[in-house]
């Protein structure tokens, strides 16, 4: 009898000790949750890291299509933090350089095209014709001189626009610059003739003088210049001759003196300006014959990328981000459906332990994220 007593009391005492008690329970949920909460933390963490990196991404895809638009040093102004959002960016200069170039026979040309139902051929090659000019602008010798805009089959450049051009040794260095890229465009406009079976040629006209350059609109904001030298160097466009280069007096006196040589033309009308001044006398450009006596100095180009290359690379982010949007949700949605699944007792640790059934077991490191 005193045998089967002790037997009972010892299968009681085993019964209970084999029940966890209630405060063992409260401190397995507390830790499933603690280690629910680090995972979560660190998901979120690696997110926003992910997150400042796109905005940085896209902040520099931005900025890089708004220097395709402006000039570097008006791009700057506009990326200020400080800035007067209301503040209109305007800018006087005394020493600049304007150049016009105009396809004389291009309108007609188009005509005849359109005529044809070749109208989209006819403007395909007129965009092939004007990114030939602007691939010319990525060269290094042309660096002080910046693109305005084309009108119709007219390309506007202008040299001497950026504070830089101060601290030249030469000031009037990136005058001969523009005078070498009007050459380098007859010598680009030949080569496609030779591709597209064409006779187009160039009319162009240079003039220096003071300007005021600014950006005007709300939508579509356009940097412009506008003054007396503009008009200047469109007359001389305008009433000059294909295949020739036309400047004024005061203008082929500076580039006589730093290698160029010239044809004196003779005196011509120029509306807007000889009703006050008279006729202006002008001279035709043959090329440069020696290189510039004054030697500037050289300075280092900043990467530029093309407009294309822009907007690719911005598509490109948008594109990845969405993906990771996506893979991001997917990621939440997983976690939030095994939080409400706590009976499996299964769960990833920081650490790199799996909680399985109250008890821990070593893996493997498995922080990372897929």
């Amino acid at each position: 009898r005193a045998e089967r007593r002790d037997r009972r009391r010892d299968d009681v005492r085993s019964r209970y000790s084999n029940k966890t008690s209630p405060t063992s329970f409260v401190f397995f949920f507390f830790r499933l949750q603690l280690e629910y909460t680090a995972r979560l933390d660190f998901l979120w963490r690696v997110q926003a890291k992910e997150e400042i990196n796109e905005m940085k991404e896209l902040r520099e895809h931005n900025e890089n299509m708004l220097r395709n638009i402006l000039p570097s040093h008006v791009a700057r102004h506009f990326l200020e933090k400080d800035r007067d959002n209301e503040e209109l960016y305007s800018q006087s200069y005394d020493s600049v350089g304007v150049m016009f170039a105009s396809i004389p026979g291009f309108a007609d040309f188009y005509s005849q095209t359109e005529m044809n139902n070749q109208g989209v051929e006819c403007l395909r090659l007129l965009n092939e014709i004007i990114a030939d000019f602007d691939e010319l602008l990525g060269e290094e010798r042309f660096q002080d001189i910046e693109k305005i805009k084309t009108i119709g089959s007219t390309y506007m450049a202008v040299s001497g626009l950026s504070p830089e051009k101060q601290q030249c040794e030469d000031k009037w260095g990136h005058l001969c610059a523009l005078a070498d890229f009007a050459i380098a465009l007859n010598e680009s406009i030949q080569e496609i003739n030779k591709h597209s079976f064409n006779n187009f040629e160039l009319r162009i006209g240079m003039a220096h003088g003071s300007v005021v350059a600014g950006v005007i609109g709300a939508k579509k904001p356009q940097y412009d210049i506008w003054g007396k030298t503009v008009n200047l160097a469109s007359r001389m466009d305008s009433t000059g001759v294909s295949g020739r280069i036309q400047v004024p007096e005061d203008t082929y006196l500076i580039l006589k003196e730093r290698g160029f040589a010239f044809e004196y033309r003779g005196e011509i009308y120029v509306k807007g300006i000889s009703e006050q001044e008279g006729k202006i006398r002008t001279h035709f450009s043959l090329g440069r014959v020696q290189p510039n006596p004054l030697i500037l100095q050289p300075r280092k180009i900043t990467g530029q990328y093309s407009l294309a290359a822009v907007v690719l690379g911005l598509v490109q982010s948008l594109n990845r981000q969405k993906q990771k949007q996506i893979l991001n949700e997917n990621n939440n949605s997983g976690i939030m459906k095994g939080h409400h699944h706590y009976n499996r007792r299964t769960l990833l640790a920081p650490g790199g332990s799996e909680v399985v059934g109250g008890h821990h077991a070593e893996v493997a490191d498995k922080t990372e994220l897929s």
